[in-house]
């Protein structure tokens, strides 16, 4: 360190030196933030040094007033486009550095448990500068599959710990050449300090194996074109990406995709596809500004777009992507995102020169979806991915370098603008890119561990005023879905090394993440908060948007164990702070037969026929369903028939009425079903039509046993599934709006699976606003159980800080 001294003296220009110490605090490491700061400070002439520590970018800087201030402006103003700085502070120090030359970089700085504040970086698709490179065959990284620079590549998925540095990744076995070394150390390069830096003689290598774990490559053949070779002619190869495998075929080879659907025991969920580039993908979907702006960011999400008319949609045309999505006029698209994967595009075109090739529609079309065989959790290592795929990939395209967190893919989808703001998302699924990235919360405490629900789990860690969510996880029904909530807690507790000072949890004790964190506070000797399902769908939408007086909370879902130990799923309530108050709720229907009416949507259309009278039609209507015969009586006598308030069940019943889906392969596929048919009806809709059909009772529950009795007698199917979202948005603006009134509330949080359904979000929003209430929707974590975590996160955060 350099020596100091008090008495200032003059600088060359006669004015007075000054020395300050700068602390940048935010995703600032990995950036390529310090080389940033190096680089300024040498421009304004200054002197000084920057290092990682625990809390993000330490400085101190001394030089002339006007260029500090300029200094102090350009490290906000200028910063590199993965940087996130959340603050900077800078302070006079009274001393001086003695013989100051030039400014440097120094070692990074650890920090004891406890005082960590900086973050890692989500990870990035590869940059522009790093695509040029890629397809320039004078290059030295020409078809490098891991090319990266400070500017893009893996982060959080190769990191152990804090600080961010090489030695704490997976790229610490990697010796830098003489040549990528220079880069390193060199202040002018782009790679300056990119930590995962390497090239074709020093980095990873990429391997093809067959079945049988035995290359498939004859001596120096070339991985990249035989991967590509086998998908062309109809392979189904396991690839791996940044944050674990995807399985990966022709998505315009019918039988390929169908092979895949049936060794994967993935009967009719939709799968998504990657296009080499926008021109692409505009070749099969409708991506408007917004869209395409998701599309081709750094996250390089997937997103749920439109089919374009003409590709197999009800115009009569014969669908070229069959079993890829089906029944679905929508398509979940994505770019490449890793360097491997652009260069099976870049192969399938012929390898040109440039980058220019992706501006023009490529054909290429592959299916990429999750390796996560069973909805066990998905693959990452190579050993796990040649056993747990074994009979599903017919090859396997692996590298060396180790996968230390699993990430799946992002998934979004836009929605309506309102308020006059524009280009808005919403998560399906947030993983990739967006994690370990923070959620701000409107107060600071103790470090809380939020354990999520069973379906679609993530867990929350809080540090600060910071939540942090994992990623995807899945649904907690194996055993490897379980070890895998664990490795998650783990990981995160290193990264942001914190040790949770309370454990939050869903009160439904059967569930592995409850028993889970029942375990942790007893094992920690910490407090365990239990939240109620439908109260941290709720509180997580007003954390994100950082709410603290009481508002309304639409709850809507499939279901969710209520404090009364009855199934929830449709409910209005009041949240002030960590209260909740149950003000209203959807009429019960029962779930004849319990759990297997929610994986089976004709019982659900039973049970409302039932409960208008019609109980008689059952029998008749569902002639192939065994149970039919026993339904009546069953439900007459309310045997295994518990009642809930679930949305969600409400769209089951009106699915299996239309026939849309009387048996569901996967969770939602009803809903989703429904809300296709019903983008395909060209019914006009008068404005008084929809709205006797969802009367609100003298108890002011919201009853939708008259809008069932409509759709039971419907001829037209598209029709009646149009109307049925028409009068659904209105009878609940208008149940809404009554409660508002009568609690006086002026914002209402919209959370809950059921509020991924963009046409009745879409019809619903405007009618709340149009009675003069504030909507708050999810937009930075998943309205559906993907984002419960948060809200429990901040549910026990201010229950364990109120007293304070």
């Amino acid at each position: 360190m350099l020596a100091e001294r008090h008495a200032p003296t003059r600088t060359a220009a006669g004015s007075l030196p000054l020395r300050h110490a700068v602390r940048v605090c935010g995703a600032v490491q990995g950036v390529g933030y310090r080389p940033f700061v190096l680089r300024l400070a040498q421009s304004l002439g200054l002197q000084g040094w920057v290092l990682n520590d625990a809390q993000g970018v330490a400085i101190e800087v001394q030089g002339p007033a006007p260029a500090l201030a300029e200094f102090e402006h350009r490290l906000l103003a200028n910063a590199p486009p993965l940087a996130r700085v959340e603050s900077l502070q800078m302070q006079p120090l009274a001393t001086l550095l003695d013989d100051a030359q030039g400014f440097h970089i120094l070692p990074s700085r650890q920090a004891a448990q406890g005082q960590v504040s900086t973050a890692i970086p989500p990870d990035t698709a590869s940059c522009a500068d790093c695509l040029a490179e890629l397809f320039d065959p004078a290059n030295r990284r020409w078809r490098h599959a891991f090319i990266n620079c400070t500017q893009c590549g893996p982060r959080f998925t190769l990191t152990r710990s804090l600080p961010y540095d090489r030695a704490q990744t997976s790229m610490a076995s990697f010796s830098q050449c003489p040549a990528c070394l220079l880069e390193y150390s060199t202040p002018a390069d782009r790679r300056f300090h990119a930590e995962p830096n390497a090239c074709p003689r020093c980095g990873p290598q990429l391997q093809l194996l067959g079945a049988n774990g035995r290359t498939l490559l004859p001596l120096g053949g070339d991985a990249i074109a035989a991967t590509l070779h086998l998908l062309q002619t109809g392979g189904i190869v396991a690839i791996k990406g940044l944050g674990g495998f995807h399985l990966a075929c022709n998505a315009l080879n019918a039988q390929a995709v169908a092979r895949l659907r049936q060794r994967k025991q993935r009967d009719a969920k939709p799968f998504a596809v990657m296009a080499a580039s926008l021109a692409s993908a505009a070749a099969w979907v409708r991506p408007d500004a917004a869209a395409g702006a998701l599309l081709t960011s750094a996250q390089r999400p997937i997103v749920l777009l439109p089919r374009r008319p003409g590709t197999g949609d009800d115009s009569g045309a014969i669908d070229p992507l069959t079993g890829v999505a089906p029944g679905l006029k929508q398509l979940g698209v994505m770019l490449p995102c890793t360097p491997l994967q652009f260069l099976l595009f870049h192969e399938a075109a012929g390898r040109p020169t440039g980058t220019a090739w992706l501006q023009t529609a490529q054909p290429l079309l592959l299916v990429m979806t999750s390796a996560n065989p069973g909805g066990e959790p998905l693959v990452k290592d190579n050993d796990e991915a040649l056993q747990r795929l074994h009979g599903i990939a017919d090859a396997w395209l692996l590298h060396d370098r180790d996968i230390l967190a699993r990430c799946d893919d992002s998934v979004l989808q836009p929605i309506a603008p309102s308020s006059g703001s524009a280009g808005r998302k919403q998560f399906v699924r947030r993983a990739r890119g967006w994690t370990p990235q923070a959620i701000t919360l409107q107060r600071s405490g103790p470090s809380v561990l939020a354990c999520g629900a069973w379906l679609k789990n993530t867990v929350c860690i809080t540090r600060g005023n910071q939540a942090f969510l994992s990623p995807h996880i899945g649904d907690l029904d194996t055993a490897a879905s379980c070890q895998a909530l664990e490795d998650a807690v783990q990981h995160l507790c290193a990264v942001l090394a914190v040790q949770p000072q309370a454990v939050a949890h869903d009160l439904h004790p059967d569930f592995f993440s409850t028993r889970f964190a029942h375990g942790w506070a007893r094992q920690h000797g910490l407090q365990a908060v239990g939240v109620q399902h439908h109260h941290a769908h709720i509180a997580a939408v007003a954390a994100e948007h950082g709410v603290c007086e009481p508002l309304l909370g639409l709850a809507l879902d499939g279901v969710g164990l209520g404090s009364d130990g009855a199934a929830w799923g449709g409910e209005l309530l009041r949240l002030d702070g960590a209260r909740v108050q149950r003000l209203s709720h959807l009429v019960q229907i029962p779930l004849p037969g319990g759990d297997a009416a929610a994986r089976e949507p004709w019982r659900m259309a039973a049970a409302a026929l039932h409960g208008l009278g019609r109980g008689r039609e059952i029998a008749a209507r569902w002639p192939q369903r065994r149970p039919a015969a026993a339904l009546p009586d069953m439900l007459q006598r309310q045997l295994r028939c518990p009642p809930t308030s679930s949305l969600g069940r409400w769209f089951d019943a009106a699915a299996g009425l239309l026939g849309v889906c009387e048996v569901s392969a996967f969770e939602g596929q009803a809903p989703m079903l429904l809300q296709t048919l019903a983008a395909s009806s060209h019914d006009v809709l008068t404005a008084d039509r929809p709205s006797t059909l969802t009367p609100m009772r003298a108890d002011g529950q919201l009853d939708l046993h008259p809008l069932l009795g409509w759709l039971a007698d419907a001829t037209d199917p598209a029709a009646a599934a149009l109307l049925f979202h028409h009068a659904l948005a209105a009878g609940l603006a208008r149940w809404v709006g009554v409660h508002a009134v009568c609690h006086d509330l002026r914002t209402v949080a919209l959370g809950g699976g059921c509020c991924l359904n963009t046409l009745l979000c879409s019809l619903l929003v405007p009618q709340l606003q149009a009675q003069g209430l504030r909507v708050l929707q999810a937009e930075q974590a998943p309205p559906n159980d993907g984002g419960i975590a948060l809200g429990q996160a901040w549910v026990a955060l201010q229950t364990i800080t109120e007293g304070d």
